[in-house]
């Protein structure tokens, strides 16, 4: 899978999907809110991001960019990008909705449109790393408009999520593929054309992606299944989350 055709597929499914997404996960989202993961952790509670009051903030793969929203409300200067204008109407919408006003930004993670180091913090929240081909340039580019001393944090799925079916119950708890098969889930229409790809990585391969773009790991959280939440997400339910980890937070930092 290449990583035009990688592209190609993750703009049109967002666009495609972005109606029923936000449908189906607005309210658990919020409109001025930071949510980690399916778990629910949030960064209110978590502050993974450090302080961001005066700090100059990215958020790329933002979808309706609810994070981004409350880091304006904390006082940060945010600017919410992704790939798909789908995502981004929700977020006019939500800008609008909230009278929180943040600027939206059409824009490829891994060829972003910034000089370097003009940014204290980078984050996202389950965008774009797990649907870019050539994730390892993602991190580089991050890096690239990070300041010296800045903070690049990024929640995905958890690796070893791949071992298993996207099977909330039972059936989701026995290991069928190979952690070790990095080929990447595709989804195809009639014509074999590909509409759904995301990559698969190690949390090795995760480290070293950052390390060889020169960010130091600080930290790498995985929640846990609080008590009390008993929502499903897609994979995501109490009686997986309460087994293994359904998500996987990394922190880094680029060194001053």
């Amino acid at each position: 899978m290449s990583p035009a055709e990688s592209r190609r597929a993750s703009r049109g499914w967002w666009d495609a999907d972005a109606d029923a997404y936000q449908a189906e996960h607005g309210s658990f989202l919020g409109d001025v809110d930071f949510v980690w993961c399916p778990e629910g952790l949030r960064e209110a509670d978590a502050h993974l991001l450090g302080e961001v009051a005066g700090r100059r903030v990215l958020e790329i793969g933002c979808g309706a960019a609810s994070c981004s929203r409350w880091l304006h409300k904390e006082g940060a200067s945010v600017v919410a990008a992704d790939l798909s204008a789908g995502m981004l109407r929700h977020a006019r919408t939500g800008n609008t909705r909230s009278g929180v006003e943040v600027p939206l930004l059409q824009s490829d993670a891994s060829a972003l449109p910034f000089a370097e180091g003009v940014f204290d913090i980078v984050c996202t929240a389950f965008g774009a790393v797990p649907f870019v081909a050539d994730s390892a340039r993602v991190m580089r580019e991050v890096h690239r408009v990070l300041r010296p001393g800045g903070r690049w944090a990024f929640s995905i799925t958890h690796p070893m999520r791949w071992v298993f079916l996207d099977d909330p119950g039972e059936g989701g708890l026995v290991a069928v593929h190979s952690y070790f098969d990095r080929r990447a889930y595709v989804e195809e229409d009639e014509r074999h054309v590909p509409t759904y790809v995301e990559q698969h990585r190690t949390l090795g391969d995760r480290i070293r992606e950052l390390v060889g773009a020169g960010f130091v790991l600080t930290d790498l959280i995985e929640p846990e299944w609080p008590n009390g939440h008993e929502a499903t997400w897609g994979q995501w339910s109490p009686l997986r989350g309460r087994i293994f980890p359904g998500t996987a937070i990394f922190i880094a930092t680029k060194p001053a």
